[in-house]
This record gives C-alpha cells, structure tokens and sequence, in this order.
C-alpha cells in the first residue's frame, strides 16, 4: 500500500520518482474518466495529459483531509469539460438548448445491461447529454453543479439530463430484446 500523503510530499519536493509513481497509480483510472467525456482515445489522452499538469502545478493545494484519487479525479473532470468547450469538434454538439426532439419519458427499462455496453451506449450520446448525464449519474454533481461547471441553468441541466436517460432508455429498448439484439444499432 502507497502511503499518499508521504507521496505528495514527495511530489511537491520535485522528486521524480515520487512524481511517476503518482502518475503511474492513477494514470489508467484517470484515462477512463477523460474517456468518457470525451469522443476519442487520442482526445482522452490529450485531456489525461492537460489533467496531469494541473495535479502537479496544484497539488500544494491538496489539504488531505479527502482521499487523494477523488481530488485527483474531480481535477479530471473540470479538465474534460473545459477541453470539450475549447474544441471545435465538440463545440457544434455541446448544445444545451432545450429545442432537441428527443422525448422525455419516466418508462423504467425492463432488462439488464452490462456496465460495458452501459457505458458504449452513453458514449455515443451527443457531448451535451453525454457531458450532463457522466456529471450527475457517473460523478454525482448536482444539477446545481453541474449548472456552474457547464454555464446554464439548473433547469437545463436536469432537462438535458432527463433527455440523455430518454435516449438511452430508446436505444436499450431497440437494442436489447429479450436479452440479445444487434448492439448500438440506433
């Protein structure tokens, strides 16, 4: 076992080794939250990098009172969605206007999905819902929250939340009969 706060210490002395040791420990659960906000690998890594940079050039601000890999995490978070704001890519689909056609809908699914296929499905949401729905379902932030992250208002958040679950509840559905269809075919 790691002990982390001798880690950062460390860290913060500008001993290398510590430093690689610390990135190499949450480097892999990292890239999987910064993939999941993002589109690709290569934009995961990008944002997994820009993430890294901020941990060092703030981990003095570390105060240890809450467990290391969570304020490593939320650093990785707030880095995914200012990358998601500054691309162009992602700029057209990161809408968040309630003019979207996707109906809202309170109908529960009636089967299970395995968390892989979970997690491809809400992939390939558009970046907006898929922005929304990690933040509050994955990473628990309130829609108040996620309100200030993301620049719109409570409300919003919770429409385009609700709307994410609608879409992905439609696809499960058309997807998944009787256990087996053609995966992700929409």
């Amino acid at each position: 076992m790691v002990d982390q706060q001798k880690l950062v210490k460390d860290c913060l002395r500008h001993h290398t080794a510590a430093q690689k040791q610390l990135y190499d420990l949450f480097a892999a659960s990292m890239l999987g939250v910064c993939y999941r906000y993002t589109k690709s690998m290569h934009d995961a890594e990008e944002v997994l990098q820009q993430g890294f940079i901020k941990v060092f050039g703030h981990l003095h601000q570390y105060k240890a009172e809450g467990e290391l890999g969570a304020w490593i995490r939320r650093i990785m978070v707030n880095t995914a969605i200012n990358y998601l704001k500054r691309k162009p890519q992602y700029q057209l689909d990161l809408s968040f206007e309630d003019s979207h056609l996707h109906p809202v809908t309170q109908a529960e699914p009636e089967w299970k999905l395995g968390m892989k296929d979970l997690l491809a499905l809400v992939r390939q949401l558009p970046p907006g819902y898929q922005a929304i729905f990690n933040l509050h379902a994955v990473e628990g932030y309130t829609h108040v929250e996620i309100g200030k992250i993301l620049g719109i208002s409570e409300g919003t958040s919770r429409s385009q939340y609700s709307r994410a679950r609608a879409l992905l509840i439609s696809w499960m559905g058309k997807n998944v009969v009787n256990g087996k269809k053609d995966k992700y075919a929409r």
